[in-house]
């Protein structure tokens, strides 16, 4: 079944989809008198404080720390407001009420924010949603991080551990390393579980990897899930090859499924459940709130680093064509605060290639591939914005690389590409313009599957 929601500022329309083995639930907006009066005075209680600001590596912007401010809803003023999506996470109406009395499971990590206000400048100042969940008195009893951690420190592919959240006191257990998929002791108590994390719209970046499981064990434990939608930076389009079934795994659990997806994390866990993915075809009770004000056309700067080695909205657009580099010699800008921005290595040949960087540990990348040594490469950074998978700087590299030979590490590149055929393809000389043809029958299969769940236009 197809199913849009039609939004405007002032009208939602209820929206019916599965759960827990037939419907997703959304929430209308209250009309609760009381409900608008709280609202009312939380306005009238941040306008008065004084802000605290946070600035922090992680960040990218100034970010609140003051867990005591309650957050705006989606109410419409001031008018500034309605230029931009309003996230699910301030839609605190439709999903507080079902909260009260719960004891909640929490799964995020620091993009997990909530927009508290808007300054005269136009600066928008943010909390994470934890702490405004306990500054509403929500009684959040666990935490569960996925890759990179609650606080988001750690390397891609570092294990985290389980732990204490300083600033809160709260437990964090981590989804990464050996225990990807909560287990029943870790939800024991749990009444309710809250999904709240920036994804970036491509196959292989792993929140989508961690919802997957989180929704598994929600179903195997009868507990409810909710999941806040956020835009897809990458959601204007659909591309790239399609996973086969042999290589699937935690960088693309969903066979069928192309590298670029164009759906929001909300429409994804609607596809994961509709499509019954889950293990036994287990189904999840799912209620996804989502955004007012949003098309997957529209632009979107993110507030804050999705995980570490993305860090502007150039690197998350470079992402997708850039991120298969992971599976070759090639570093992609790990190492230096141009990563998926830049790609170099020590064996393309300096004639061909004049610019150059040395890549060394930093925030986000402790080991970074060739570190310390001399990189040449290309310079992406002024790069137009792109609406489709690119592949021609890969496929440069490799014609210009030493010793071909060495260019692929094949398990982890057809991991990423999700199939053996893209490797064979360019060691075999292919034109990005044939590679692409090669997609097409998969990429009109899988947008029959996509329209089907999809919440925005």
């Amino acid at each position: 079944m197809a199913f849009k929601l039609l939004k405007n500022t002032h009208f939602l329309i209820l929206a019916v989809l599965f759960s827990c083995g037939t419907q997703t639930k959304y929430e209308v907006r209250s009309t609760n008198p009381e409900i608008k009066t709280e609202n009312k005075k939380n306005r009238e209680k941040i306008e008065e404080r004084k802000e605290e600001r946070a600035d922090t590596n992680y960040l990218s912007r100034k970010i609140s720390d003051t867990a005591n401010l309650k957050p705006e809803t989606s109410n419409p003023e001031p008018a500034t407001y309605n230029l931009q999506p309003i996230l699910a996470a301030n839609r605190t109406e439709n999903y507080l009420p079902l909260l009260k009395n719960k004891k909640v499971g929490v799964v995020g990590n620091p993009s997990s924010l909530i927009l508290q206000h808007i300054l005269p400048s136009g600066e928008r100042i943010y909390t994470h949603l934890v702490d405004s969940l306990l500054s509403r008195n929500v009684d959040i009893v666990k935490v569960f991080s996925p890759e990179h951690g609650f606080r988001g420190k750690a390397d891609a592919g570092e294990t985290v551990k389980d732990g204490k959240d300083a600033k809160t006191g709260l437990d964090i257990v981590s989804l990464y390393g050996k225990n990807k998929k909560p287990r029943p002791e870790q939800l024991n108590g749990i009444d309710i579980l809250v999904f709240d994390i920036q994804d970036v719209g491509v196959r292989f970046y792993t929140y989508i990897a961690t919802m997957h499981y989180v929704m598994e064990a929600a179903a195997e434990a009868d507990i409810p899930l909710l999941v806040l939608d956020r835009p897809d930076p990458n959601g204007s389009y659909v591309d790239g090859p399609v996973m086969e079934k042999q290589f699937t795994g935690f960088l693309g659990m969903h066979a069928g499924v192309p590298l670029v997806h164009g759906m929001t994390i909300g429409e994804y866990a609607q596809m994961i459940n509709g499509e019954k993915w889950l293990k036994n075809g287990v189904q999840c009770d799912l209620t996804v709130i989502p955004m007012e004000n949003y098309t997957h056309k529209m632009p979107y700067s993110l507030p804050v680093r999705p995980s570490p080695n993305l860090p502007n909205d150039r690197s998350i657009n470079l992402y997708p064509s850039l991120g298969l580099l992971e599976g070759t010699n090639v570093n992609a800008g790990r190492g230096t605060n141009m990563q998926f921005q830049v790609l170099g290595s020590p064996f393309l040949p300096k004639g061909n290639y004049h610019f150059s960087y040395v890549p060394e540990p930093n925030f986000g990348s402790k080991k970074p591939k060739f570190k310390g040594e001399r990189c040449f490469g290309i310079d992406l950074r002024e790069t137009p914005k792109l609406h489709k998978v690119d592949l021609s700087w890969i496929i440069q590299a490799y014609h210009d690389y030493e010793d071909k030979t060495k260019f692929f590490n094949t398990k982890n590149f057809s991991a990423h590409a999700g199939t053996a055929k893209l490797q064979k393809q360019i060691e075999a000389g292919k034109t990005m313009q044939e590679i692409r043809e090669s997609w097409q029958s998969g990429l009109n299969a899988f947008k029959e599957i996509r329209k089907k769940y999809l919440i925005y236009e």
